[in-house]
């Protein structure tokens, strides 16, 4: 009872606040509100005096075009923190953005979605960097699940449920049943490996160099894992012989084989999940299907080609960009429904009797 109205009085003084922390995106969410920043995981520093000149998509428009002076950077890759500093810099930025929606009193509870099968070391970062950041509070909880719950899949009942995430920097494909993941696998192949297959296909296949801004315009325009409707995007980068800008014509055909190697090697991690996965859990899986969430769902075909080569029905969630995020939300207003699925570190953890 008294937890109960301590509850309610930190409540009403302090915000909640849902992170789904990316390496290309990081999507905030403000209890009672909603989904209120969503921007891209990039810092610019200005090396001279240490002091960052942007954040978001302010410092996105800088990546590739900033003096030497001024770093754009991702503060995370393959999902975890690769730059303390400026990872908290980023955070404090954003909670604040988030919080210029409602003003409280104390710092906000804030929940962080993390990959599945981090490191305790990596948990610490994330869990340390958000409280310099000014949360009250932090509980972590590992992304494939704040994204079955952000979906609204029963994932405390005893049944099977299956959930692909394609973010950024990783994907995690996971089997969730009774508050727990019962297997999970994550690979670092997700949207930053296929812009990087589609940089290497066009730099070997038409001897021209470009950025990493217009390999993720040629994805989103042209990606696509099954044979569909032809299309074509011109691009223009630097010709490898000359050094002089050339323009050339990519098709889908080409993004398709450029990115051929990665999805390949995403189903046979899918394959492998479902091999390792118990005789009861799997039969859940078959009838109830699979579900794909992130940015990585959006490419043309994906869920059409799992269906082939698995036989069962697999659904691309609504809004999949939003799923980890809205879970982060659930989580929050559920806390002591959901402490099961949070993850614990192990100084955190009761002592052993």
């Amino acid at each position: 009872m008294k937890k109960k109205l301590f509850n309610k009085i930190y409540k009403m003084m302090s915000n909640e606040i849902g992170i789904d922390l990316g390496t290309a995106n990081t999507l905030v969410y403000l209890g009672g509100k909603g989904i209120v920043v969503n921007e891209p995981s990039v810092v610019a520093i200005n090396q001279k005096t240490g002091r960052v000149v942007a954040v978001g998509s302010h410092a996105k428009e800088m990546l590739g075009r900033t003096p030497p002076h001024i770093v754009a950077v991702r503060p995370l890759v393959d999902g975890v923190i690769s730059d303390f500093e400026v990872t908290e810099e980023m955070l404090t930025y954003l909670i604040k953005k988030a919080e210029e929606h409602s003003k409280k009193m104390l710092g906000p509870r804030v929940v962080v979605g993390v990959p599945s099968g981090i490191t305790n070391v990596e948990i610490r970062a994330v869990r340390d960097a958000t409280r310099n950041a000014g949360a009250r509070e932090v509980f972590i909880v590992e992304e494939p699940m704040a994204g079955a719950i952000g979906i609204r899949l029963p994932v405390k009942e005893p049944v099977g449920n299956m959930i692909i995430d394609i973010g950024g920097g990783t994907t995690d494909i996971a089997v969730i049943s009774l508050g727990g993941i019962v297997r999970s696998k994550n690979l670092k192949i997700a949207g930053d490996k296929l812009n990087s297959d589609i940089i290497s296909y066009i730099r070997s296949e038409f001897k021209i160099l470009i950025g990493e801004k217009t390999a993720e315009t040629l994805k989103i325009a042209l990606g696509s894992v099954v044979p569909m409707e032809p299309s074509e995007v011109s691009i223009k980068g630097r010709d490898l012989i000359t050094g002089l800008p050339r323009e050339v014509i990519i098709t889908d055909a080409d993004v398709r084989e450029a990115i051929a190697q990665s999805i390949d090697n995403l189903v046979e991690a899918v394959k492998e999940v479902l091999e390792t996965t118990p005789p009861e859990v799997i039969s859940d899986v078959m009838q109830r299907g699979i579900h794909l969430v992130g940015g990585g769902a959006m490419i043309r075909g994906l869920d059409e080609l799992l269906r082939k080569w698995f036989k069962i029905p697999v659904f691309i969630a609504d809004d999949p960009l939003t799923a980890i995020a809205r879970g982060t939300g659930i989580i929050l207003e559920n806390l002591e429904e959901f402490e099961e699925v949070l993850i614990q570190n192990e100084d955190e953890l009761p002592p052993k009797k």
